[in-house]
């Protein structure tokens, strides 16, 4: 993992041999142990100082860092048939230990950014890698002046990321025709702007967003008063089920695991701009329904409306527009990890530029891990050697098994098993394959026996 991930590296251009090649050495020092402080992922303080004054040299920015990895990324896109674009937020809060220029997140004692990042993956939930992220603060004159925003243009509002993922989205699409681009996103996405720019961009990706909005259809609804329109939802729910399914729930901090029975209904539908922006023209688009009966009715019930121009002329289209949306939890394992995995609230850098310099290098460690963790699922037969190093494998196959190296590196899946035992991960036989967690804790500990593999090994 620290081996292979310098080529995300590579070409990068900060203007000086030097800083390209320091750029490869702290990524991959962060990478070794992604939970420790930079001073402790340095060997010693020559190497901390040069870690800072990277971060802190000029000609060193975000994008420049991640320029190279989101090219890499696009490489990797243009090979696949279908790719998902998930796009959303979080926060990244340092009010404990705020940057002297730190900003507000949504209150005046809370310091920090947030986070809108897009992660290109596959269908089956294999991160491709990060295609843009944008970073955004708030002023303390800003703070509870939601209202007073809602009329202003969308260019000035920060709902803008979202319709600007779409655009990054159809871009995407534009540079590979023979690869069908979806963007994905939650009911934050729900703007009319995004559904307007679908039917007006010259190669529109596709979409699928939870809907938050219970929009109108042109249609008068008489029942319910002289100038009430009929609802979307309503017209979805008295349509005829297409199909059920039942899905088995994780548990969360809200839920219990469970078995869900769900029903799914899908409609096209044409629906009015909203009332404030009338002399806009309707949009056309298709919904997906998908409630869950006979649940328990603790708020916690699947009911998603599902926003999407994808086809709805079949059963297995009908799910397959569902299984796409599912995969957005994809994004949030990747939050996951980038502020767990990472710890990156525990930075500590004196200013914005620093950090955000920082942060760019360890949203690549962040993606590495995931991608590993759902190679293992997607190409379990794959040679361990294709990601790790031979004195990453080898060290971890004598260590865990005490037994002779194989003539040949195992298969991905047998490694992985063991690097994730370093980690904590049993590896009983009813387990599932392991995850993130145990495995950026079991590449802390395959560092360490790498080292003492090249200095004290066969080859030492």
């Amino acid at each position: 993992m620290c081996h292979g991930i310098c080529h995300e590296l590579q070409g990068i251009d900060l203007g000086d041999k030097r800083l390209n090649q320091r750029s490869k050495g702290i990524l991959q020092k962060l990478a070794a142990d992604p939970q420790a402080s930079i001073n402790a992922a340095c060997n010693g303080w020559n190497e901390t100082i040069a870690a800072y004054r990277f971060f802190d040299n000029p000609a060193v920015t975000p994008q420049r860092i991640l320029e190279p990895h989101i090219e890499a990324t696009k490489q990797r896109i243009s090979q696949e048939p279908v790719v998902l674009i998930v796009q959303d937020t979080t926060e990244l809060d340092f009010s404990t230990h705020p940057p002297a220029d730190a900003k507000h997140l949504n209150t005046q004692n809370r310091l920090g950014l947030y986070d809108h990042t897009h992660l290109a993956v596959t269908p089956q939930q294999l991160p491709l890698g990060i295609v843009g992220v944008e970073e955004f603060d708030r002023t303390l004159e800003s703070l509870g002046k939601t209202r007073e925003r809602k009329s202003l243009p969308i260019e000035q509002k920060e709902s803008y990321r979202w319709l600007s993922g779409y655009r990054l989205a159809s871009q995407l699409a534009a540079e590979n025709p023979n690869t069908q681009i979806v963007n994905i996103a939650d009911c934050e996405a729900d703007i009319y702007d995004i559904f307007l720019e679908a039917e007006q961009h010259p190669t529109p990706a596709h979409f699928v967003i939870r809907a938050k909005e219970n929009r109108s259809t042109p249609q008068r609804d008489p029942d319910s008063g002289p100038a009430a329109y009929c609802k979307v939802r309503d017209e979805v729910c008295a349509s005829p089920l297409r199909t059920t399914r039942t899905i088995a729930l994780p548990q969360t901090p809200r839920r219990e695991a469970r078995h869900a029975e769900l029903e799914i209904r899908a409609l096209r539908i044409t629906v009015k701009p909203p009332h404030p922006r009338s002399s806009l023209p309707t949009v056309t688009y298709n919904v997906v329904l998908v409630e869950e009966v006979n649940g328990p009715r603790d708020e916690t019930d699947v009911s998603w409306l599902l926003l999407t121009t994808l086809p709805i002329d079949s059963v297995d289209a009908i799910l397959r527009v569902i299984d796409n949306y599912v995969s957005r939890w994809t994004i949030e394992i990747y939050f996951r990890t980038l502020k767990t995995g990472c710890r990156v609230e525990d930075i500590q850098l004196e200013t914005l530029q620093r950090l955000r310099n920082c942060l760019a290098l360890y949203r690549i460690i962040a993606w590495r891990v995931l991608w590993l963790t759902y190679l293992n699922r997607e190409c379990p037969g794959l040679p361990c050697s294709v990601v790790f190093a031979e004195c990453e494998w080898k060290s971890v196959w004598r260590v865990s098994t005490k037994q002779k190296l194989p003539p040949t590196p195992p298969p991905l899946s047998e490694f992985m098993d063991l690097l994730a035992q370093l980690g904590g991960y049993n590896n009983r036989q009813s387990d599932s394959p392991p995850g993130p967690q145990t495995i950026w804790t079991g590449i802390r500990r395959m560092t360490d026996f790498a080292i003492a593999w090249l200095n004290f090994g066969p080859s030492g």
